[in-house]
């Protein structure tokens, strides 16, 4: 079986020893309820380094009064299976006593990139995830960390974390894992009737349309995130309720006018229950 460990000092002690041999440590943060996406980031780890520590912990700063804490799916021993046939070697699953001590007072502020869209529907939650971030990355101290491109704006911040908190640790950026449908893999897919699941792959059918439209000249970015609205709108009708989509500069995330040699389509909205987000790169070369 897989090793599993618990604490912060015996993640350290482990770290310890596979650097005395003259090894390289990637790491992959989660919250567990793992899938292909996940996966996916770990065996890219692998590939780049001699050992890999994956941590499930289902973040609590990182959800809003309301959001799924409660309900998000916890699966300890399945997801250890699935982490040993990656080429996972150790999985770190603290709990959150552990990670925040009860008189914890300190957060890590993570700037403009976090101000517009995941920032200003779900206030607060890039807080919680650049502290868990940090967090993590200090106790593992990685060669490499892994993170999925679905999670975009995520991404953006925590390249800028790792840079501006100088951690030491190359974060790389892992492509987006889809459905065959082409729906982006997501722990909270698992939320989504049938019903559910058709209205969600109007996401998905909104990027294509303005990568198309990108592609037969369009350039202008208010145009662009007009036709993937009327996509949503055509693929899902009222089922889904659009929290934003846009063309973002990719580096800053700041909406673009027009669409140069890149740009970004990023977009998420809420069908029942569940928030879905997906996003996709727009070149015009």
């Amino acid at each position: 079986m897989i090793a599993r460990v618990g604490s912060k000092a015996e993640v350290r002690a482990a770290v310890a020893g596979i650097r005395a041999t003259g090894s390289t440590v990637g790491f992959v943060p989660t919250m567990g309820a793992l899938h292909d996406g996940h996966l996916s980031l770990v065996r890219d780890a692998k590939q780049r380094c001699d050992t890999v520590i994956v941590s499930i912990f289902v973040n609590p700063t990182q959800f809003a009064p309301g959001e799924d804490f409660e309900r998000y799916p916890r699966r300890i021993e399945e997801d250890s299976a699935l982490l040993q046939t990656a080429g996972a070697d150790l999985v770190w699953t603290p709990s959150t006593d552990q990670m925040y001590a009860p008189d914890a007072q300190v957060t890590v502020e993570p700037g403009a990139l976090a101000a517009r869209w995941e920032g200003e529907v779900r206030p607060g939650h890039f807080v919680g995830v650049a502290t868990v971030v940090a967090k993590l990355l200090n106790v593992v101290q990685a060669d490499v960390a892994c993170f999925g491109e679905k999670d975009f704006q995520q991404l953006a911040i925590v390249r800028r974390l790792a840079l501006d908190l100088d951690m030491g640790c190359e974060i790389i950026g892992c492509p987006i894992i889809r459905d065959s449908n082409g729906l982006a893999l997501s722990s909270r897919n698992a939320y989504l009737s049938a019903e559910e699941r058709a209205a969600g792959l109007s996401l998905p059918a909104a990027l294509e349309a303005a990568h198309a439209a990108v592609g037969l000249g369009e350039r202008d970015g208010r145009r662009l995130e007009a036709i993937m609205r009327e996509a949503v709108a055509a693929h899902a009708g009222d089922a889904m309720a659009l929290d934003y989509a846009a063309v973002v500069d990719p580096s800053t995330l700041e909406p673009l006018e027009r669409v140069g040699e890149v740009g970004r389509a990023i977009i998420a909205g809420r069908v029942g229950a569940t928030r879905l987000l997906d996003n996709r790169a727009l070149t015009s070369a």
